[in-house]
Protein backbone atom coordinates (compact mmCIF):
# COMPACT_ATOMS: atom_id res chain seq x y z
CA UNK A 1 0.00 0.00 0.00
CA UNK A 2 1.04 3.43 -0.51
CA UNK A 3 1.69 6.15 2.49
CA UNK A 4 1.88 9.63 3.21
CA UNK A 5 4.08 10.81 5.73
CA UNK A 6 1.13 10.48 8.24
CA UNK A 7 0.95 6.74 7.25
CA UNK A 8 4.68 6.16 8.31
CA UNK A 9 4.03 8.61 11.45
CA UNK A 10 1.20 5.89 12.47
CA UNK A 11 3.10 2.71 11.60
CA UNK A 12 5.97 4.26 13.99
CA UNK A 13 3.37 5.62 16.21
CA UNK A 14 2.03 2.09 17.38
CA UNK A 15 5.72 0.58 17.35
CA UNK A 16 6.33 3.35 19.91
CA UNK A 17 3.19 2.63 21.68
CA UNK A 18 4.38 -0.88 22.30
CA UNK A 19 7.82 -0.31 22.76
CA UNK A 20 8.91 2.75 24.02
CA UNK A 21 7.84 1.60 27.80
CA UNK A 22 9.80 -1.07 27.25
CA UNK A 23 13.00 1.31 26.83
CA UNK A 24 13.34 0.92 22.95
CA UNK A 25 13.36 4.03 19.97
CA UNK A 26 12.00 3.39 16.63
CA UNK A 27 13.67 5.82 13.66
CA UNK A 28 11.42 5.47 10.21
CA UNK A 29 13.52 5.45 6.92
CA UNK A 30 13.14 4.90 2.99
CA UNK A 31 15.35 1.58 1.66
CA UNK A 32 16.73 4.14 -0.75
CA UNK A 33 18.55 6.06 1.86
CA UNK A 34 19.90 2.52 3.19
CA UNK A 35 20.79 1.02 -0.12
CA UNK A 36 21.99 4.52 -1.48
CA UNK A 37 25.11 4.78 0.54
CA UNK A 38 26.08 0.85 0.05
CA UNK A 39 27.42 -1.36 -2.81
CA UNK A 40 25.22 -3.99 -3.94
CA UNK A 41 26.11 -7.03 -2.41
CA UNK A 42 25.04 -5.01 0.84
CA UNK A 43 21.58 -3.44 -0.41
CA UNK A 44 18.26 -5.08 0.93
CA UNK A 45 16.51 -6.27 -1.89
CA UNK A 46 13.29 -3.68 -1.49
CA UNK A 47 12.54 -0.87 -3.74
CA UNK A 48 13.93 2.67 -2.60
CA UNK A 49 10.86 3.92 -1.53
CA UNK A 50 9.62 0.70 1.03
CA UNK A 51 9.12 1.70 4.50
CA UNK A 52 11.80 0.28 6.75
CA UNK A 53 12.03 1.35 10.95
CA UNK A 54 15.78 1.01 12.95
CA UNK A 55 14.70 -0.11 16.22
CA UNK A 56 17.49 0.85 19.62
CA UNK A 57 17.54 0.20 22.67
CA UNK A 58 18.08 2.80 25.24
CA UNK A 59 20.21 2.10 28.89
CA UNK A 60 15.96 1.86 30.17
CA UNK A 61 15.74 -1.53 27.98
CA UNK A 62 17.38 -3.49 30.18
CA UNK A 63 14.97 -3.21 33.51
CA UNK A 64 12.29 -2.39 31.74
CA UNK A 65 12.51 -5.44 29.35
CA UNK A 66 15.31 -8.12 30.19
CA UNK A 67 14.72 -8.51 33.49
CA UNK A 68 10.88 -9.14 33.21
CA UNK A 69 11.54 -10.86 30.46
CA UNK A 70 14.04 -13.26 32.44
CA UNK A 71 11.72 -13.23 35.49
CA UNK A 72 8.94 -13.98 33.52
CA UNK A 73 10.00 -16.44 30.72
CA UNK A 74 13.91 -17.12 31.58
CA UNK A 75 15.95 -18.37 28.35
CA UNK A 76 17.02 -20.90 26.40
CA UNK A 77 20.79 -21.64 27.55
CA UNK A 78 21.62 -21.78 23.65
CA UNK A 79 21.64 -18.70 22.57
CA UNK A 80 22.05 -14.95 24.19
CA UNK A 81 19.91 -13.74 26.87
CA UNK A 82 19.52 -10.06 25.76
CA UNK A 83 18.77 -11.59 21.78
CA UNK A 84 16.22 -13.51 22.88
CA UNK A 85 14.59 -10.49 25.52
CA UNK A 86 15.01 -8.61 21.82
CA UNK A 87 13.36 -10.87 19.49
CA UNK A 88 10.44 -11.47 22.08
CA UNK A 89 9.74 -7.68 22.47
CA UNK A 90 10.10 -6.94 18.38
CA UNK A 91 8.02 -9.96 17.67
CA UNK A 92 5.29 -8.96 20.26
CA UNK A 93 5.22 -5.77 18.86
CA UNK A 94 5.05 -6.62 15.57
CA UNK A 95 2.06 -9.18 15.68
CA UNK A 96 -0.18 -6.99 18.29
CA UNK A 97 0.24 -3.57 15.84
CA UNK A 98 0.28 -5.63 12.63
CA UNK A 99 -1.66 -8.63 12.37
CA UNK A 100 -1.62 -10.25 9.34
CA UNK A 101 0.72 -7.87 7.72
CA UNK A 102 4.25 -9.09 6.54
CA UNK A 103 7.15 -7.54 7.86
CA UNK A 104 10.54 -8.35 7.63
CA UNK A 105 12.44 -8.28 10.97
CA UNK A 106 16.24 -8.87 10.92
CA UNK A 107 18.42 -8.65 13.94
CA UNK A 108 21.57 -6.94 14.84
CA UNK A 109 23.39 -10.65 15.45
CA UNK A 110 21.38 -12.55 12.96
CA UNK A 111 23.85 -13.61 9.68
CA UNK A 112 23.19 -14.19 5.97
CA UNK A 113 24.58 -17.82 4.47
CA UNK A 114 27.53 -15.50 2.76
CA UNK A 115 28.59 -14.77 6.59
CA UNK A 116 27.64 -11.38 5.97
CA UNK A 117 25.08 -9.35 8.70
CA UNK A 118 21.50 -9.36 7.50
CA UNK A 119 21.72 -5.79 7.54
CA UNK A 120 24.41 -3.10 8.33
CA UNK A 121 22.95 -1.39 12.21
CA UNK A 122 25.34 1.43 12.08
CA UNK A 123 24.77 2.57 8.78
CA UNK A 124 21.04 2.29 9.76
CA UNK A 125 20.67 4.12 12.72
CA UNK A 126 22.91 6.84 10.64
CA UNK A 127 20.93 6.94 7.50
CA UNK A 128 17.75 7.26 9.19
CA UNK A 129 18.78 10.33 11.65
CA UNK A 130 18.93 8.40 15.04
CA UNK A 131 22.80 8.35 15.80
CA UNK A 132 25.87 9.81 13.65
CA UNK A 133 28.07 7.25 12.54
CA UNK A 134 31.66 8.35 13.20
CA UNK A 135 34.23 6.51 10.86
CA UNK A 136 37.50 6.99 9.83
CA UNK A 137 36.61 9.09 6.79
CA UNK A 138 35.06 11.44 8.93
CA UNK A 139 38.38 12.54 10.69
CA UNK A 140 40.46 14.96 8.67
CA UNK A 141 45.04 14.82 8.34
CA UNK A 142 44.45 11.94 10.38
CA UNK A 143 47.13 10.46 12.87
CA UNK A 144 46.76 6.57 12.32
CA UNK A 145 48.78 6.44 9.06
CA UNK A 146 47.75 2.79 7.41
CA UNK A 147 45.58 1.59 10.09
CA UNK A 148 42.24 0.52 10.22
CA UNK A 149 39.84 2.32 12.55
CA UNK A 150 36.38 0.46 13.03
CA UNK A 151 33.56 3.45 13.57
CA UNK A 152 31.04 4.22 15.94
CA UNK A 153 27.72 5.37 16.65
CA UNK A 154 27.12 8.02 19.21
CA UNK A 155 23.25 9.30 20.08
CA UNK A 156 22.52 12.79 20.68
CA UNK A 157 21.16 11.52 24.27
CA UNK A 158 22.57 8.66 25.08
CA UNK A 159 25.96 9.41 23.94
CA UNK A 160 27.81 5.39 23.69
CA UNK A 161 25.04 4.31 26.02
CA UNK A 162 22.41 2.62 23.40
CA UNK A 163 22.70 -0.40 21.18
CA UNK A 164 21.34 -0.58 17.31
CA UNK A 165 19.23 -3.62 17.86
CA UNK A 166 17.11 -4.67 14.52
CA UNK A 167 15.64 -2.96 11.23
CA UNK A 168 12.20 -4.23 10.27
CA UNK A 169 10.99 -3.79 6.45
CA UNK A 170 7.66 -3.00 5.14
CA UNK A 171 7.82 -4.53 1.95
CA UNK A 172 4.49 -3.78 1.52
CA UNK A 173 4.75 -0.23 2.55
CA UNK A 174 5.95 2.54 -0.37
CA UNK A 175 6.50 6.15 0.99
CA UNK A 176 5.84 9.01 -1.41
CA UNK A 177 8.44 11.57 -1.84
CA UNK A 178 7.59 13.79 0.07
CA UNK A 179 9.49 11.74 2.96
CA UNK A 180 12.60 14.34 4.07
CA UNK A 181 15.82 12.35 5.30
CA UNK A 182 16.94 13.48 8.16
CA UNK A 183 20.63 14.21 9.37
CA UNK A 184 21.96 12.75 12.28
CA UNK A 185 23.40 15.08 14.73
CA UNK A 186 26.84 15.53 14.23
CA UNK A 187 27.36 15.71 18.46
CA UNK A 188 31.20 14.70 18.04
CA UNK A 189 32.23 18.13 16.22
CA UNK A 190 35.61 19.19 16.05
CA UNK A 191 38.56 17.08 14.57
CA UNK A 192 39.74 16.13 18.14
CA UNK A 193 37.15 14.86 19.46
CA UNK A 194 36.34 12.47 16.84
CA UNK A 195 40.13 11.23 17.33
CA UNK A 196 39.10 10.75 20.84
CA UNK A 197 36.08 8.98 20.07
CA UNK A 198 37.46 6.72 17.52
CA UNK A 199 41.42 5.96 19.98
CA UNK A 200 38.78 5.41 22.99
CA UNK A 201 36.50 2.88 20.96
CA UNK A 202 39.39 1.12 19.05
CA UNK A 203 42.10 0.56 22.00
CA UNK A 204 40.25 0.77 25.18
CA UNK A 205 36.65 0.08 24.01
CA UNK A 206 36.73 -2.24 27.29
CA UNK A 207 36.52 0.56 29.70
CA UNK A 208 33.83 2.27 28.14
CA UNK A 209 35.06 5.64 28.22
CA UNK A 210 33.88 6.07 24.63
CA UNK A 211 30.49 6.21 25.83
CA UNK A 212 30.99 9.18 27.74
CA UNK A 213 32.06 11.46 24.48
CA UNK A 214 28.68 13.24 24.98
CA UNK A 215 27.34 13.99 28.33
CA UNK A 216 24.38 11.12 28.24
CA UNK A 217 20.91 11.72 29.95
CA UNK A 218 21.20 8.20 31.19
CA UNK A 219 23.24 5.44 31.32
CA UNK A 220 23.66 2.09 32.38
CA UNK A 221 22.85 0.67 35.64
CA UNK A 222 25.47 -1.03 37.62
CA UNK A 223 23.85 -4.33 37.56
CA UNK A 224 23.83 -3.32 33.32
CA UNK A 225 27.38 -2.53 33.25
CA UNK A 226 28.32 -6.10 35.49
CA UNK A 227 26.13 -7.97 33.05
CA UNK A 228 27.71 -6.58 29.63
CA UNK A 229 31.44 -6.33 31.56
CA UNK A 230 30.95 -10.38 31.88
CA UNK A 231 32.48 -12.58 29.02
CA UNK A 232 29.03 -13.77 27.28
CA UNK A 233 30.46 -17.68 28.24
CA UNK A 234 29.72 -16.61 31.92
CA UNK A 235 26.37 -14.40 31.20
CA UNK A 236 24.23 -17.59 32.13
CA UNK A 237 26.45 -18.29 35.80
CA UNK A 238 25.52 -14.47 36.58
CA UNK A 239 21.82 -14.61 35.78
CA UNK A 240 21.73 -17.54 37.98
CA UNK A 241 23.30 -15.50 40.66
CA UNK A 242 20.64 -12.69 40.53
CA UNK A 243 17.93 -15.98 41.04
CA UNK A 244 17.15 -16.44 37.24
CA UNK A 245 17.15 -20.14 35.95
CA UNK A 246 17.29 -21.05 32.27
CA UNK A 247 15.08 -23.63 30.89
CA UNK A 248 16.57 -26.59 30.93
CA UNK A 249 16.83 -27.28 27.23
CA UNK A 250 20.43 -27.23 25.85
CA UNK A 251 24.14 -26.57 27.10
CA UNK A 252 25.25 -23.40 26.57
CA UNK A 253 26.76 -22.24 23.25
CA UNK A 254 30.36 -21.11 24.58
CA UNK A 255 31.47 -19.94 21.12
CA UNK A 256 30.39 -16.15 21.45
CA UNK A 257 32.56 -13.26 20.77
CA UNK A 258 33.11 -11.62 23.81
CA UNK A 259 33.25 -8.58 21.79
CA UNK A 260 29.95 -8.50 20.18
CA UNK A 261 28.90 -6.59 22.75
CA UNK A 262 30.87 -3.63 21.23
CA UNK A 263 29.29 -4.77 17.88
CA UNK A 264 25.71 -3.63 18.97
CA UNK A 265 24.96 -6.40 21.89
CA UNK A 266 25.83 -3.68 25.09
Amino acid sequence: MAASTANVEGITGLLNECLSKVGFEVYPLKVGWYNSVLPPTLRLAYPDNSLAVVLLSTPAMFEQAFLPFMEEKGCQVMSDPIDQCVKHSVSSAVSQCFPGQEVDVRYDYEMLPSRKPKFLAQTAAHVSGAAFYYQQSDVRDQPWAEKKMFGVCVHPRFGGWFAIRALLVFGGVTIDSEMVQPLPPDCVPSRESKIELLEAFNFHWQDWSYRDIVRPVQIYSQKQKDYFSTLPAERFALLQTWGFLPRESDQPDLTSDAQSQVAGHG
